[in-house]
């Protein structure tokens, strides 16, 4: 009975794998890519290789059971997200798969049940494509079922490692490329490597360029010791962001035995940007920048990222992210000293802009020095600043994060600052002074942290814990530009330590937000609604008590008159978070005068200037009342002041103060006549975290001739005509 059992369990076995075996053999031969409208290597249009042709796959039931299946095929850790109706444009050719229905646990699309292979009543406006973790399947062996099983590498992890102590300077700029294979580092022959593969790794290493290196000395020391070669060669067209979306194939011949016929080792040499270069780089400034620069980046949290703005004119403006893509991100980031893109993101993910959309449908071939030398459509009609280009770039590697912490808060994104400082030949970890800690010292620790920006700056930090480094200061009297990319880049003292107030609960302390609120006034609406009114001081009772005249004002009688430049000013919040006071509720102040709660005691300045930028005149406006006066089409206002309700501006919204309100104007009544400079300044004090601070001021020409005023060319930012610049030319 039992070797009737065994021979039957033996039959049954050997049966399911002959159903298995011909399960496989019917299973179509197939192989995927992403394609399209890529923004990042690891997404777009998914495609399959069948037949000898290239193809799509409908949205109809795909699920991200498939999109993982999918991911993981292309060498992936898994799938973030899955894309219909043609997100990354439409492919060409036949639709392969439909209706395909995938568990999540199969190693191919081919195993998944789907209508069969060709059979399909979609069209391309249905196409599907996936997200996929960027992360990649450790010694994942990408096995090419279209040429008999051959099993072909794709690159995971790589390194330049350098020679000598004087090259391990950071950023490392030159070494040897090598490419982890199976646990191992093995380097590359050069026999078929170009400089376009060294682009390629150049630029995924956040450096926009290569040039040549002495190979003598490589030469001589490869003589010398062993070499383990990778098997594989690479070949960039240079447009890619990340080696392994390179081709890659078998090499001359096998090098394993440690010979590259004539060949040596890979080695790159990158030209690190302005702004990584230990000197001033010549070859960088000759190569990648132009002697005024076109393009910048606004809004962003981190060094090497930000909405994308042009100079056309004289006049900063955006561009539209119609066929925004990698290729025109890359050009962006190359020509202002980083490498190539991480990401070509839309829809205003890093804020909207003011003022022209400069540029859309850009098209680039991948060369260009500039944005600005790349085709695009000159017609900019129907886009928005909803649709603003930003770039993310990759950056050298600093080491900035190794050097500072923060401690005792309650999440990853809020503590204590620590930095790691060298003291009696060792390193120790110490805190902050607090004194005159602000806003712009918090937003460059978040940024060196690779936290965004900073929500709020703390003078006080007794209440989280702390370990015996809580009182042991390190660094006193820092001050920041904003600009800087780690704190020590800051002034501060140095080795001589003065804190008064020693660390313990007064070190400094942040809290760090992914965004930020930006507020931009508008330009336009001041220069229109500017006036002049005498106005008597019986009726200014309420402005003198709330210092918004001039000095002179208190010693003037109840009939006498005082001058005032009125204007309306509208504030718009066209960042990412709502702009909310620096205070809570319990902390406002409340003007029994006026009737009212200021939430930030000084909301703006408002200034006349000489044409030397002497201060002849000044006025402030504290935050009364700070609401949603009106929002973009869609959007709710959240911010009301009727009945003592919460302040604050919302995305999207503006807040217009008008002309004829109190404390809206400069006091010019000891003005003499002539020419000057008008200036407003938003949130003049930093009190509130801003992704821009610098469109946070207005400037307007203005002249006065005793009876009537004048106010022309006012604009944001900076100065809109640059002197030198041809006009029509970008």
């Amino acid at each position: 009975m039992k070797t009737l059992l065994a021979a039957l369990v033996l039959f049954t076995a050997v049966l399911l794998a002959l159903v298995q075996g011909q399960s496989e053999s019917q299973q179509p031969k197939i192989q995927l890519r992403l394609a399209g409208d890529k923004r990042k290597h690891y997404e777009g249009r998914l495609e399959v290789f069948y037949n000898n042709e290239w193809g799509t796959i409908c949205d109809d039931d795909f699920s991200i059971e498939a999109a993982h299946v999918a991911c993981r095929e292309l060498g992936y850790l898994g799938a973030v997200a899955w894309s219909p109706s043609a997100k990354f444009g439409q492919g060409e050719g036949r639709i392969w798969l439909d209706n395909v229905h995938c568990t999540g646990g199969e190693k191919s699309l081919a195993e998944c049940p789907s209508n069969g292979v060709g059979v399909s009543d979609c069209r391309h406006s249905e196409d599907v494509g996936v997200i996929c973790n960027q992360k990649r399947i450790p010694g994942h062996r990408f096995i090419n079922t279209m040429n008999n099983n051959v099993e072909v590498q794709r690159v995971e992890e790589i390194r330049i490692r350098p020679i000598s102590s004087h090259l391990k300077r950071i950023p490392v700029t030159e070494g040897y490329v090598e490419i982890k294979d199976r646990g191992k580092w093995r380097q590359i022959c050069d026999e078929q490597w170009t400089h376009l593969n060294s682009r390629v790794t150049c630029g995924m290493y956040g450096f926009p360029g290569e040039k040549k290196y002495n190979n003598k000395v490589y030469k001589s020391l490869s003589m010398r010791k062993k070499k383990n070669y990778w098997g594989f060669s690479v070949n960039c067209t240079g447009n890619e962001a990340h080696l392994s979306s390179c081709r890659l194939g078998k090499a001359l011949e096998p090098k394993r035995n440690g010979t590259c016929g004539r060949g040596l080792p890979v080695v790159v040499s990158c030209v690190p940007g302005r702004a990584f270069a230990s000197s001033s780089s010549t070859g960088f400034r000759k190569a990648y920048r132009p002697e005024q620069p076109l393009v910048r980046l606004r809004g962003g949290a981190n060094i090497g990222e930000g909405r994308v703005e042009v100079l056309k004119n004289g006049v900063w403006g955006t561009v539209c992210d119609d066929n925004w893509n990698l290729r025109a991100a890359t050009i962006v980031c190359r020509e202002l000293g980083f490498g190539s893109a991480k990401e070509a993101l839309t829809g205003a993910k890093l804020g909207q802009g003011m003022g022209p959309v400069h540029m859309n449908e850009v098209e680039c071939s991948g060369f260009e020095k500039s944005l600005t030398d790349c085709y695009f459509n000159n017609d900019a009609l129907g886009c928005s600043h909803e649709e603003d280009a930003a770039v993310r770039c990759n950056i050298p590697a600093m080491g900035f994060q190794k050097r500072i912490r923060l401690s005792g808060g309650r999440n990853p994104y809020e503590g204590r600052v620590e930095v790691l400082t060298e003291k009696n030949g060792s390193l120790i970890w110490g805190t902050v002074c607090s004194e005159n800690w602000g806003m712009i010292e918090a937003m460059v620790v978040c940024r060196q942290l690779g936290l965004g920006f900073a929500s709020h700056a703390f003078q006080e930090t007794w209440y989280w814990a702390g370990d015996a480094s809580a009182d042991n200061v390190v660094m006193s009297g820092v001050r920041c530009s904003g600009t800087e990319m780690s704190l020590p880049q800051c002034l501060h003292h140095g080795k001589h330590i003065n804190c008064p107030r020693g660390g313990g609960r007064f070190a400094a302390g942040v809290s760090c937000s992914d965004t930020a609120p930006d507020l931009v006034l508008n330009a336009q609406l001041v220069e229109q609604t500017a006036y002049l009114e005498d106005r008597p001081m019986y009726a200014l009772e309420c402005a003198l008590e709330e210092n918004c005249l001039s000095s002179t004002a208190k010693k003037n009688d109840h009939s006498s008159y005082r001058r005032l430049l009125r204007f309306s000013s509208q504030i718009h919040n066209v960042g990412q978070s709502d702009f909310r006071p620096k205070m809570g509720h319990h902390a406002w102040t409340w003007h029994e005068c006026h009737r009212h709660y200021h939430s930030i005691e000084v909301f703006t300045h408002y200034d006349l200037l000489s044409l030397n930028g002497t201060k002849v005149a000044e006025g402030h406006k504290a935050s009364f009342c700070l609401e949603d006066t009106q929002c973009d089409e869609g959007i709710q206002k959240r911010y009301l002041c009727a009945n003592f309700g919460e302040q604050g501006i919302t995305v999207g919204c503006w807040d217009t103060y008008r002309h004829d309100i109190d404390c809206q104007w400069i006091d010019i009544t000891d003005v003499k006549p002539g020419d000057y400079i008008f200036q407003v300044v938003i949130n003049p004090n930093y009190d509130v975290a801003e992704s821009d601070y610098t469109n946070n001021f207005m400037k307007c020409k203005c002249r006065y001739d005793g009876y009537r005023i004048w106010t022309y060319h006012c604009h944001t930012g900076e100065l809109r005509i640059i002197e030198g610049l041809p006009a029509g030319t970008f």
